[in-house]
């Protein structure tokens, strides 16, 4: 045990604040001094109320019950995501959390099914996945006999308030105010204090921007910099809103696109959470609230929100002694639900990193470069959706078609264009599943498969494939209906 502890100070609440107050107190709070500065008259974005399914391994991290979790925050259960009009107008395809068929050392199952699609005996590519199944059936269930790849919808807010409370119980300090001045030492650089509008001096050994879009301390002070990304996903703006639940929650999020971006819909407990996303430049904010609006089922509770934001990141998350996660850190926007992942990957990768009395250059270059190389291979995961459509109906969607893209990207592409592999690294976030049904989804079909597919005979391929969708849909047939697996599970008391 040292014989001070570090004192550490996170500017701002909301999601990201309080995972990483959750996070840091629950693992380090024994050597740490935590404060965490927050205004209730500085209102949060709050609109990542979709997930995926490593959120559950950073649960058990943390020691979280899930029953208790989905109560506290009105949560339902995710399989995956619809995605609508993506391709063409009025078809639709499916991006789900599970694995689909099964696969060999040498090859993948879409091999497999591409041959049985060849020969005419093949089915839907999804109907091999259980868990795409269950999603378009509404069924969820969790057994000894079944395993399930799920994530959740939740209250974003409800959720703050309950790592919250779990971060103060840990000791976690929270400060109330607004922040007037962040001071820096007058050599290094270093932030030294946050002066608050009442006067207090917050003084911290590290610093923690949670200040979302602003980046108060790691952008306002420190000049770290800002890279954009709007050539290659031109969507700038968003409106929120929520609505009355209008019938039984569905375990799937909605991804409606428009003829100048996207719609969301996020089916929680007690209400349904709706946005729509899209470009400045080619709809103005009044067309995509009556578009939103005219798109709701339910009973409209709150006002239309509208949020501007630059998709992007800061050319460095780890300047000198302050870290930003969450909208500080960068922006991409919600279309895979992996906002609030990549706030529990930045406060993972701190306390991988974490270092002992002085901040040492190579702690910070190693950080910078894993955040750096994750925020780049989930943007060209969202690229694909933009640059793999057949629509041509709106300038919009005609410049995506045609817009140059990332050659990582690109090379991923011609590869599943060429030989059906999905192609990753290591610790990439999206793995083989994601990237071939999306990319199957979005009309891109491989014009060959691997040879060693063919040493299997017609009725062996036939029998294999028949097994494995036969398998799923006796899982699908034990199953619960998904809002009474909720009311059981996790309903709210």
């Amino acid at each position: 045990m040292p014989d001070k502890k570090m004192k550490i100070v996170i500017a701002g609440g909301g999601t990201a604040g309080w995972i990483a107050a959750a996070a840091l107190s629950h693992q380090m709070g024994e050597i740490l001094d935590i404060t965490l500065i927050e205004s209730q008259e500085i209102g949060t974005i709050g609109v990542g109320e979709a997930t995926i399914p490593p959120m559950r391994t950073f649960h058990r991290f943390l020691g979280i019950n899930e029953q208790e979790f989905m109560r506290a925050t009105s949560a339902t259960f995710k399989l995956g995501i619809q995605f609508e009009n993506w391709k063409q107008v009025g078809e639709k395809y499916f991006h789900s959390f599970g694995v689909t068929g099964k696969q060999t050392i040498i090859t993948d199952f879409i091999h497999f099914w591409l041959r049985g699609r060849e020969l005419g005996i093949a089915k839907e590519f999804g109907d091999y996945c259980l868990e795409y199944k269950a999603a378009l059936e509404n069924r969820f269930s969790l057994n000894d006999q079944t395993s399930i790849n799920y994530a959740f919808h939740l209250d974003a807010g409800r959720y703050a308030s309950f790592l919250r409370a779990r971060a103060e119980a840990r000791g976690v300090k929270r400060v109330e105010g607004k922040i007037a001045e962040v001071i820096q030492h007058p050599e290094s650089g270093f932030i030294t204090s946050i002066k608050m509008d009442s006067g207090q001096d917050i003084a911290g050994d590290l610093f923690i921007d949670c200040t979302g879009m602003r980046g108060l301390l790691i952008e306002q002070c420190l000049q770290t910099g800002f890279e954009e990304w709007d050539h290659w996903l031109p969507c700038d703006s968003a409106i929120a809103v929520q609505t009355e639940s209008h019938g039984p929650a569905v375990p799937y999020t909605k991804s409606i696109a428009h003829h100048a971006g996207w719609r969301w819909q996020i089916p929680l407990q007690h209400r349904v959470g709706n946005g729509i996303v899209f470009s400045s430049s080619h709809l103005s904010d009044d067309e995509a609230t009556n578009m939103l609006l005219s798109s709701m089922e339910g009973k409209v509770l709150t006002e239309p929100r509208v949020i501007k934001f630059k998709t992007g990141r800061r050319k460095k998350s780890w300047n000198k002694n302050c870290i930003a996660m969450g909208l500080a850190s960068g922006f991409l926007e919600p279309l895979e639900s992996t906002s609030i992942h990549m706030i529990m990957t930045a406060v993972t990768r701190l306390l991988q990193l974490f270092p002992h009395g002085e901040i040492k250059q190579s702690i910070v270059d190693e950080y910078n470069t894993q955040a750096k190389s994750e925020y780049e291979r989930i943007r060209d995961f969202i690229i694909l959706h933009y640059k793999a459509t057949e629509r041509d109906d709106s300038p919009f969607w005609r410049y995506c078609k045609e817009m140059e893209i990332p050659s990582d990207l690109k090379h991923r592409i011609a590869l599943f264009k060429d030989f059906g592999r999905s192609n990753q690294v290591e610790g990439e976030l999206f793995r083989l599943d994601s990237w071939t049904q999306v990319m199957l989804g979005q009309g891109i079909m491989p014009s060959s498969y691997h040879p060693i597919v063919g040493l299997m005979s017609d009725r062996d391929l036939q029998n294999f494939l028949n097994s494995i969708a036969a398998d799923v849909d006796k899982s699908i047939a034990m199953m619960s209906t998904h809002q009474d697996f909720v009311n059981k599970y996790g309903g709210v008391l």
